[in-house]
């Protein structure tokens, strides 16, 4: 693995403790919301701001070091990018939020690979349906 503070020097952004801390967040939380990585921040430091948070991981995905997907309407869920790919499976009923791993839509990528030539980014995909406690 880099060493995200030398990329962070590198490409000419200060290292700052807030985006320090909510790398760090999103680290703990899994799929935080930028509303839930603020409440985390905040533990440590009370003086920052929501804008602070987005800006912050807008800057974390730009380099590469959190990705976010969409579980639900509202606010995207962020998690490390040191975490194993997954997709997500999210009951509308129970609103479970299921990881699977990226192989068990091999058919659907290879199939858009081969009608279309597009390369899919599985990293944001989530399948929405009812899972199998609530059938």
């Amino acid at each position: 693995m880099t060493d995200w503070r030398a990329d962070l020097r590198a490409q000419g952004y200060r290292l700052t403790p807030q985006r320090e801390l909510v790398l760090a967040a999103v680290r703990q939380l899994d799929h935080g919301s930028p509303e839930e990585i603020l409440s985390r921040v905040r533990e440590s430091a009370k003086g920052v701001n929501i804008s602070t948070v987005y800006r912050a991981l807008e800057l974390l995905e730009k380099l590469g070091l959190v990705s976010h997907t969409h579980l639900g309407h509202g606010a995207p869920a962020y998690h490390a990018t040191t975490e194993p790919d997954h997709l997500h499976l999210v009951c509308r009923n129970c609103e479970r939020v299921t990881e699977v791993e990226p192989t068990i839509a091999a058919g659907l990528v290879g199939d858009v690979a081969a009608r279309f030539g597009f390369r899919t980014d599985l990293r944001h995909l989530t399948v929405f349906g009812i899972c199998r406690e609530c059938s």
